[in-house]
């Protein structure tokens, strides 16, 4: 190994791990080295940063993150867990499971993990302790369910994995709904059990309550048939669907719930502003990093380097989880999808790993990084819902929930075609 490629490591994770922004660690990690072993002008690296973000594609993330706010501010999230918790409030552990219920149907809106976390967190987090569950099981509960918002489509991470490998993305977001409904299975299972141990529910199934809060609920409900209705039953692409969503979004605000104001409505354009450039720029410079590692052939040495540990496939999918299990709790997902996809795209293929299944299972697994310190995300926008340490978030229902989404890993790494059915189905 080089000196240029120790560098371009040394200076990528020093900096990471000093709590620089992950978008300045990546420029300097492929800037440095090319000033000081190279005679490549810097300008290329300019370059790469533009044509890494001049992609139709990329226009869905900053879009997805504004109709998740829209559905935010107009109280999309609230008519959910009301409808929802009509249907399922009664079970034991009910409101736990509406929760995660709601947490994959507002994936289905928003795309993003934090988003989710804060829209339904402020929502479902104080009924549940009013009903009696722990405050550390309803924090932790609503941390992990939030891993469904980059789980179930649209997913701001599988946009990423598709434009970065090659994939469909409408193929990816397909693959993706069989494992978020069998995580959500898992976890309400979990849920069921510590209410049936822990909370004596007093509420009761009311059809009546079930078609009122339906009526109220059925524009939110429409958001997910509409995106991904329009994407599977080829109307418009999936960048396209995050403009439709979007306008859809604005309609409903403005006109049906009228709960948006032009106030609102500027604070969503802000927030999703400053979220998008955020993604944009990580988007940006990983692709100047991951040139910078190609001209090293770095991609080359790691693909040798495990081949020559195995030539089984599952004992390939067995390392790299455990590579992306390690890399998910310190850095953020989209940047380890920008970094870690180009190296092992090429494996893939070599293993004969079909490239949607691979990329459902990569985002399954870096979902659970929002959860795992010492980056865990969720973890601190659920602590804020209460005003509580981090650490109170960090508990056994936690780990419990962590190694239910772990397991889920393992069983689509065995079983590819949990991922590919539907998308094959579609398909034909």
């Amino acid at each position: 190994m080089d000196g240029c490629t120790v560098m371009i490591f040394v200076i990528f994770f020093a900096c990471a791990f000093l709590g620089v922004p992950i978008a300045m660690a990546l420029t300097l990690g492929s800037l440095i080295p090319l000033m000081v072993y190279t005679n490549v002008p810097l300008e290329s690296i300019a370059q790469k940063f533009y044509t890494g973000c001049d992609v139709f594609s990329l226009m869905a993330i900053p879009l997805f993150i504004l109709c998740g706010g829209l559905m935010a501010k107009t109280g999309v999230s609230k008519r959910l867990c009301d409808f929802l918790g009509s249907l399922f409030s009664w079970l034991p552990g009910g409101l736990a499971i509406v929760s995660f219920l709601v947490c994959m149907f507002f994936g289905a809106i928003s795309g993003s993990a934090t988003a989710t976390v804060v829209a339904i967190g402020s929502i479902m987090v104080p009924a549940m302790i009013e009903e009696g569950y722990e405050e550390r099981f309803a924090l932790a509960a609503i941390a992990v369910g939030g891993i469904l918002g980059s789980i179930i489509p649209p997913s701001i991470p599988m946009v990423v994995y598709g434009n970065t490998s090659g994939a469909s993305i409408a193929d990816v977001f397909t693959g993706g709904i069989l494992p978020g409904v069998l995580l959500t299975l898992l976890f309400s299972t979990y849920c069921f059990f510590y209410g049936k141990k822990h909370v004596k529910s007093q509420n009761k199934f009311e059809a009546k309550r079930v078609w009122v809060t339906f009526k109220d609920a059925v524009w939110g409900l429409l958001m997910p048939v509409i995106i991904l209705g329009g994407i599977y039953g080829g109307i418009f692409t999936p960048t396209e669907a995050a403009a439709v969503a979007s306008v859809y979004g604005i309609v409903v605000g403005f006109v049906i719930y009228r709960e948006l104001d032009f106030k609102k409505f500027y604070t969503v354009l802000k927030e999703s502003s400053v979220s998008g450039a955020y993604i944009m720029l990580i988007v940006a410079a990983a692709t100047g990093y991951g040139y910078v590692m190609t001209r090293q052939q770095i991609p080359l040495h790691i693909a040798e380097a495990i081949t020559s540990v195995t030539t089984n496939k599952y004992v390939f999918l067995l390392l790299v989880n455990i590579l992306l299990l390690v890399i998910g709790t310190f850095m953020e997902t989209c940047a380890s999808i920008l970094i870690v996809t180009p190296m092992l795209v090429p494996l893939c293929n070599q293993f004969g790993i079909d490239l949607v299944a691979f990329g459902v299972i990569m985002c399954v697994n870096l979902a659970i990084g929002f959860v795992t310190p010492p980056l865990g995300l969720n973890l601190y926008v659920a602590a804020r819902l209460r005003n509580k340490p981090v650490g109170f978030v960090i508990n056994k229902h936690l780990f419990v929930l962590i190694g239910i989404a772990i397991l889920v890993v393992l069983i689509l790494s065995n079983f590819e075609s949990i991922v590919l059915f539907l998308p094959n189905l579609l398909r034909g």
